[in-house]
């Protein structure tokens, strides 16, 4: 199989995450995202996009991803470290984009940046997106962190974030940036990948989807000149059956990422050594 990863919604009842990612290293893992929720209205009529509709309480719960994922990276060596996803039109990108390189700079170059635009209004709309044109701002916001990762005196002029140049350190270890994964399968998603990002980040989806996308990833780039190797594909919360991961790497996935709930520490970790068992 290829490389395998581990994400989870670390939470305060949950095994603590500077654990899970010791572990995770030591057992073979590659990877260990964590997702992002600010805030969760109350009342929220938006529903979930998941199996039955109704929003999990661990979303709710979820600690900040950057703040969970320096102290993992203090624990661990070899073991990439990513948000799945950052809520890029939640965030502001000057402040965003300090956070990214600080952790990439902690972590010595092992941080994957998965971003996404949410599926939830009423938060979106709490802080301060632009839910209709959510993507548009999103790429605004990518390429204006993109201004300040790579130039010494940044600036950056668009409808939603204009700024005069600037000075914004430290920069990535990673160069010219740590990877933009694009979370996602709706249909404009390839093309978002091929113009401005270097990774599709899909979740809940079929190994004859990966592999239709990963067509429509090739045809894109053969387009627009790009090299389609330069693109990765890492299935996100993959259902944690070795024949349906076999599948999807043999689709194309380059990266499965399997799902470990927010429960205590013992509990966790038996889950993580059964994904061992079963993948490693």
């Amino acid at each position: 199989m290829g490389n395998i990863g581990v994400t989870t919604f670390p939470t305060d009842y949950s095994i603590d995450i500077a654990v899970l990612a010791a572990k995770a290293e030591e057992a073979g893992f590659d990877s260990l995202w964590v997702a992002e929720h600010p805030v969760l209205p109350v009342g929220a009529e938006t529903p979930w996009p998941g199996p039955g509709g109704v929003i999990p309480k661990k979303y709710a719960d979820v600690a900040d991803p950057f703040v969970a994922l320096g102290r993992a990276s203090a624990v661990t060596d070899k073991l990439f470290l990513g948000t799945g996803i950052c809520l890029v039109p939640e965030r502001n990108p000057l402040l965003l984009a300090k956070e990214v390189a600080t952790l990439d700079m902690y972590a010595k170059g092992r941080f994957l940046f998965g971003i996404g635009a949410g599926w939830l209004k009423e938060e979106t709309d709490i802080m301060g997106g632009d839910f209709a044109h959510r993507w548009t701002q999103t790429r605004e916001s990518v390429m204006a962190m993109k201004e300040l990762w790579t130039t010494v005196e940044s600036e950056y002029h668009g409808k939603y974030y204009d700024f005069p140049p600037v000075y914004s350190f430290p920069m990535p270890v990673q160069r010219p940036h740590p990877p933009i994964y694009l979370g996602g399968h709706a249909k404009n998603v390839f093309k978002r990948v091929v113009s401005w990002g270097d990774a599709w980040m899909p979740n809940r989806i079929t190994p004859e989807d990966i592999e239709s996308g990963k067509n429509e990833l090739k045809r894109l780039c053969e387009e627009s000149g790009r090299d389609f190797s330069t693109i990765g594909i890492t299935v996100y919360g993959a259902t944690p059956d070795p024949s349906v991961v076999s599948e999807l790497f043999s689709a194309g996935a380059e990266r499965i990422v399997l799902s470990i709930d927010s429960i205590p520490e013992k509990e966790a970790l038996e889950q993580l050594d059964g994904f061992v068992n079963d993948f490693l």
